[in-house]
This record gives structure tokens, sequence and C-alpha cells, in this order.
């Protein structure tokens, strides 16, 4: 399959109070990105647990986007700051387990920036895009579309 027939499964996980209002504010202005990702609100960026994201991808997601409020802006305190830890503790369990790391994504979207989450979803889907399909079953290597 070659990279322009393949359409990457995303998995968005999106804090309710910024993320989510911004993909909501992308959706009512009407900014044109790619309907690659299944958006699942959730309370905080910091509930998303490595359980979440392992399973996204074990359910057949090629890729997982973590979306919260900027980092000082987290009406949790300090929730997006326990988000980075986690995020970078996650991709280097991904690159342990032969999963490109790119395919996890941190992004920092407030409710004001439908633009930017637009922006955001159309460049990862076009990283997704040249990344190819995930294959756990290890048919393929992982990173390489030489078709």
């Amino acid at each position: 399959m070659s990279s322009e027939d393949f359409e990457p499964e995303i998995i968005a996980f999106l804090c309710n109070w910024c993320s989510y209002a911004g993909a909501d504010l992308a959706g009512v202005s009407r900014e044109q990105y790619p309907p690659n990702a299944l958006n699942i609100k959730v309370m905080c960026s910091s509930r998303v647990s490595p359980e979440h994201v392992f399973e996204s991808f074990h359910e057949g997601a090629d890729a997982v986007l973590i979306s919260g409020c900027h980092p000082g802006d987290c009406h949790y305190i300090d929730g997006n700051y326990k988000t980075m830890r986690k995020a970078e503790l996650m991709k280097k369990m991904l690159d342990d387990f032969g999963i490109n790391p790119q395919r996890l994504r941190l992004e920092w979207v407030s409710s004001a920036e439908g633009g930017k989450f637009a922006k955001v979803m159309e460049e990862f889907t076009e990283e997704i895009k040249e990344l190819g399909p995930l294959d756990l079953n290890g048919t393929s290597l992982e990173g390489e579309n030489d078709e």
C-alpha cells in the first residue's frame, strides 16, 4: 500500500477544558483537516494512562495524539506537567517495543486555538502516512515505505 492510499487511524485524547473545545472551535469555524482521528474527551490530559495508549495501538490505531491545556494553564494545576513526563516515558517504551515513538504525539491546544488544532491534525496525519500502517505482527519494517 502506498502512502497516498493509506489513511491512518488516529486516536486523539483531548482534555475537556482546552483541546476538546479547540477541536470543537475548528469544526464550527469550518477549518479543513483530515477526518482520521477518533476524538476522545478526557477531563485532563493527565488522565491518559500508558495503558490507554498501548491498548489503542493494540486495537489497531496507527497513532495516538494526546492534547491538553498549555503548561501553566491546566485547570487541575499541574496535570499537563504530569502528562509531559508520562509522554516521554511512553515514547521510550514504544521504542523498546519496536514501535516508532513518532506515532505518539503530545500537543498543547487551548480552547481558542481551533486553527492550531486543525494544523496539528493535518501535520500528524501526513507524518503517519509517511510512516505507513502500524503492523504489530511484524510483517513489515517500522517506518519503511518502500512501495
